[in-house]
């Protein structure tokens, strides 16, 4: 057979780069038992590449299409109009041509075709590239069918695919493109059916959409189609539209839309028989190519044909350890504040934050779920279950509500070991014991005495994984990890971290029970004691202070790239003031430095790794502060703390029985300062160890690289613990096993991470109450109290941070590595968080006002628009210009 055509049975996944993602799935297609696909073959991406080749202008302007962004629409359009004039003129070759036609002799010359693009980038588990190519129906005669193949060739270069690409990251010279020719089809009924639902994800529903005619109409939006919903072979819901139109395919060639008689507008499209029949094809098709499928289907004389599948790669992953049984997954990345795809190493590192329950952390999607299916199963753990995690974050609490309401799912969850049973992780009675202990004694010396404990445990770390290497390392590394844990929950430091909680939530209570005051806490938690979060920020502003005194350093920062820590500080080294500057960073580091955006991933690079990742936020710290800022910062939200302290006292002693309610807050406002600035310090413990660990095991790396196993020492972030110690070990790897998983690494990060998620893959999404949100508000968490206006800064990373004054931040999320940004900033919008997790912390304690869990804020709030957050109610207006 001829390079240029492949008829379907000679299709197989080996000839992806020949037919493209549509013709290999319809060669799959044709070899299952049971599937009915129209004849049909594939003229070959060889015969493209020959016809490109015969346009001597075709590589410049494909060059010249690269150079575009994607919002050069004119430029983009007129490159792409002169590509497609030049292909849909050239003469095609007669070699080809004539493989054409022996294919049409074959299949019956006088056979109406459909002539669909089949690009070697589309219909792919990591992208669909659904619509962004040509297909046209009912085409007769081979001239015409010649006429149609040229036309798909064309297409490969429509406005919208060139953009799909170049959003996607495929480069234009790098996808080539095939084109089916198969037979026609001339139905009565046709549609979509999608495996797993394409709104809940659910893996167990089918949705099928049908209409009267053919389908490509249907999926143009031009005519109404009825939807039914199976789940586990039983119909669950069907809904009949009224369609009064259908297009049908012409004898003469072409299609024509006819008004359908209203006898049969508000007919059932399929029977009952027919759609649990199209459900069992759709399953036995799903089975075979191993994900979710997209099906395009048709009937005609009671006989389905399909005539098309495609990946759905819209739901998230599910964990691959799953059972019969029912399970409830809950984002574990929610409750840490980092929504990011983690590295294989990452995960399998911040695993073992399971305290004991590691069986309980499942991996999907390049994320940690905490599996709670055993907490739910029970009816009185439930509610527990769904009290203590919902604090989280209010959707998951109106998540995990929502979900315990479905009898029938709660039957089939798993039961077993719990992850709220006291003695595992942070719960113990040793911990309720301490925290009574700690809260009764309020004494400002226990946070002090935690903090010194700890150095001196990260010291002794330091000293002891210096000199280890080989599987001693391992060894000590696996029990580090296991012991973290323990050393970041210990009784007394979480004790601590609970009075601290305890006391801003009753001081905020009582204050609006007693005065109908509203967010007290968050200004006496300004300027507290032993605050790390503050500590790094403020002090990035002494940073700041000297490289404000050198304009060569300042020039440089401006373009300063990641190259590591050794360039970085080597190009500073030769510049006016680049010692001093040098010497104060090197300080800040010395305390800070093991922080990083997305630091619960061992792998992500960390400030002293990387110190230009600083630039952007000491920059701003110079444009929109005098020097001497932190001293000034500190000491007046000090004073905003004492007054609002005395002011709540002296207006507490005028109300009835006021002298037992100020002795009480007065006692509560202590304890609140006392231990809420030590919330943010056992994540600090814990990348200190992360890194501590990283660099021992980057020397290991080192090694791989030089016996060749690994090309640099960063491979190793693509292997779990237990793969890089047998490596370690065995000096094996299949190095094709770490470019695939830097291939699913890159697909993971473009995956929306759900806070809950169902062993059937439905996204559980929780609601909001409006509350006293004004009409069109985006609803969320009121997470430091206040009112701003101000500049909307959506920033995505730190290292684009750049501030004016009076600018509000909008982002996903922000883990400790934004602290410094907080000094710089109005306000915070961020789409992850709680009353208590860090964003919201560190807000208060600059007194700032901020709303987090607010969904898709980065989407919907344009960088640049004026917003106002009312973070006393949670709820952020887009104002006009």
């Amino acid at each position: 057979m001829s390079n240029y055509v492949l008829s379907f049975n000679d299709t197989d996944k080996t000839k992806l780069p020949l037919v493209g993602g549509k013709g290999l799935n319809l060669g799959e297609l044709a070899a299952i038992d049971g599937v009915h696909v129209p004849d049909g073959f594939c003229v070959t991406t060889d015969a493209y590449k020959k016809i490109a080749a015969q346009i001597p202008t075709l590589d410049a302007k494909i060059a010249e299409l690269s150079l575009y962004k994607t919002e050069d629409i004119e430029q983009i359009r007129n490159t792409s109009k002169d590509i497609r004039q030049a292909i849909e003129t050239v003469d095609i070759p007669a070699d080809i041509v004539a493989a054409v036609q022996n294919q049409l002799k074959a299949i019956g010359e006088d056979t109406p075709f459909a002539i669909r693009s089949s690009a070697t980038a589309e219909d792919l588990p990591t992208a669909s590239f659904a619509g962004q190519h040509d297909s046209y129906l009912n085409i007769f005669g081979q001239k015409s069918i010649l006429e149609h193949i040229r036309k798909c060739w064309a297409s490969l270069f429509t406005d919208r695919a060139v953009i799909y690409r170049k959003q996607n990251g495929f480069e234009h010279k790098k996808v080539h493109l095939s084109v089916v020719v198969q037979k026609m089809i001339f139905p009565e009924a046709a549609g979509i059916l999608f495996t797993a639902d394409p709104i809940s994800s659910n893996r167990k529903t089918v949705s099928i959409d049908a209409g009267f005619g053919l389908g490509e109409a249907m999926v143009s939006g031009t005519v109404n189609s009825d939807n039914y919903t199976v789940h586990d072979g039983i119909i669950t819901d069907k809904k009949v539209s009224q369609k009064k139109l259908a297009v049908y395919a012409l004898p003469q060639g072409g299609t024509q839309e006819e008004n359908i008689e209203e006898a049969r507008q508000n007919m059932q499209v399929l029977t009952d028989e027919q759609i649990l029949g199209l459900e069992r094809i759709g399953r036995n098709i799903e089975a075979n190519f191993g994900s979710p499928q997209d099906i395009e289907w048709c009937l005609a004389k009671g006989k389905i044909s399909i005539v098309q599948t495609r990946p759905i790669t819209t739901p998230f992953p599910l964990p691959k350890r799953q059972c019969n049984k029912g399970r409830v997954y809950m984002s574990f990345g929610h409750q840490q504040m980092m929504t990011d795809a983690l590295k294989p190493l990452g995960l399998s590192c911040l695993s073992y934050s399971g305290g004991g329950n590691e069986s309980l952390m499942v991996s999907a999607g390049g994320r940690l779920f905490m599996d709670l299916s055993h907490d739910m199963a029970p009816p009185f753990w439930r509610s527990i279950t769904v009290a203590a995690m919902g604090k989280v974050d209010p959707l998951i609490d109106s998540g995990l509500r929502k979900l315990a309401k479905r009898k029938t799912f709660m039957k089939s969850l798993a039961r077993g070991k719990r992850f709220l049973s006291m003695g595992s992780g942070y719960f113990s009675w040793d911990l309720i014991r301490q925290f009574i202990k700690i809260y009764r004694a309020n004494d400002a010396n226990t946070v002090p005495a935690l903090i010194k404990k700890n150095e001196a445990i990260i010291k002794s770390a330091e000293e002891k994984f210096a000199t280890l290497s080989g599987e001693k390392l391992f060894t000590a590394a696996d029990i580090e990890l296991k012991e973290l844990i323990k050393i970041i929950g210990s009784p007394q430091g979480m004790g601590s971290v609970w009075t601290g909680t305890f006391a801003m939530n009753w001081v905020n209570k009582k204050a609006k029970k007693w005065l109908g005051e509203d967010g007290a806490g968050d200004v006496l938690a300004q300027s507290v004691p032993n605050s790390i979060a503050g500590e790094m920020g403020l002090g990035l502003l002494d940073v700041s202070d000297v490289v404000r005194q050198y304009p060569a350093v300042m020039e440089y920062f401006k373009t300063a790239e990641p190259k590591g820590a050794t360039a970085f500080f080597n190009d500073i080294s030769s510049l006016d003031g680049g010692e001093a500057v040098s010497l104060a960073m090197h300080e800040y580091l010395a305390k800070h430095g093991v922080r990083c955006p997305g630091e619960i991933d061992i792998t992500r690079p960390r400030w002293l790794e990387e110190p230009s990742m600083l630039a952007p936020l000491i920059l701003s710290n110079i444009e929109n502060f005098l020097p001497g800022a932190h001293a000034e910062i500190f000491a007046q939200g000090l004073k905003e703390a004492e007054e609002k302290q005395q002011d709540i006292l002296n207006r507490l002693r005028a109300t009835r029985g006021g002298k037992r309610k100020a002795g009480k807050m007065e006692k509560m406002i202590h304890r609140l300062r006392n231990f809420i600035g030590y919330r943010e310090y056992p994540k600090y413990v814990m990348v200190w160890h992360y890194w501590i660990i990283k660099q021992a095991l980057l020397r290991e790396a080192d090694k791989l690289v030089e016996v060749g196993i690994f090309r640099q020492k960063e491979d190793m972030f693509y292997l779990s613990f237990e793969e890089l110690r047998e490596t370690a070990h065995t000096k094996q790897f299949d190095y094709q096993t770490i470019l695939e998983r830097k291939e699913e690494y890159e697909l993971h990060t473009k995956l929306t991470l759900p806070r809950l998620m169902t062993s059937e893959g439905e996204i559980i999404s929780g609601e909001y109450k409006s509350g006293k949100a004004p009409d069109g508000a985006l609803l969320g968490i009121a997470a430091a109290s206040g009112t701003v206006e101000g500049r909307a800064r959506v920033i995505l990373r730190m290292e684009d941070a750049n501030f004016a004054k009076g600018d509000i931040l909008v982002t996903s999320f922000t883990d400790p590595s934004w602290t410094p940004a907080f000094v710089s900033i109005n306000g915070l919008v961020a789409e992850v968080g709680g009353v208590m997790t860090h964003g919201s912390v560190v807000a208060r304690e600059y007194g700032i006002p901020a709303v987090v869990g607010v969904e898709n804020a980065t989407k919907k709030i344009k960088d640049g628009q004026w917003i106002r957050i009312n973070g006393t109610e949670g709820y952020v207006e887009i104002l006009p210009d």
